[in-house]
């Protein structure tokens, strides 16, 4: 299965306390290995399976950290969902 969604991590803005990690559906969040300028291990998406639910965003108490992307269903899937075909999957 495709992703669906893309996240950037502000890792200047990350304190590190593994609540987007913990909250993922997919578990597609991590914690760096390596630490940050402020001494911590910043979350960071390796760059597959996100679903583009959101859920990291409202989880994360640092505004500005995350931010999620929902991304656009492929104009061959989304003529066949207009023409009445197949529905949408489930998440």
């Amino acid at each position: 299965m495709s992703p669906r969604g893309n996240i950037t991590i502000n890792i200047e803005e990350c304190k590190g306390c593994g609540l987007c990690v913990e909250s993922c559906p997919p578990k597609c969040l991590e914690l760096a290995p390596e630490l940050s300028h402020y001494g911590v291990h910043p979350a960071r998406y390796p760059g597959r399976d996100c679903s583009g639910c959101g859920i990291c965003f409202y989880c994360c108490p640092e505004p500005g950290a995350i931010t999620v992307y929902r991304l656009a269903v492929p104009p061959k899937a989304a003529a066949r969902l207009h023409a009445g075909g197949e529905h949408a999957p489930a998440l």
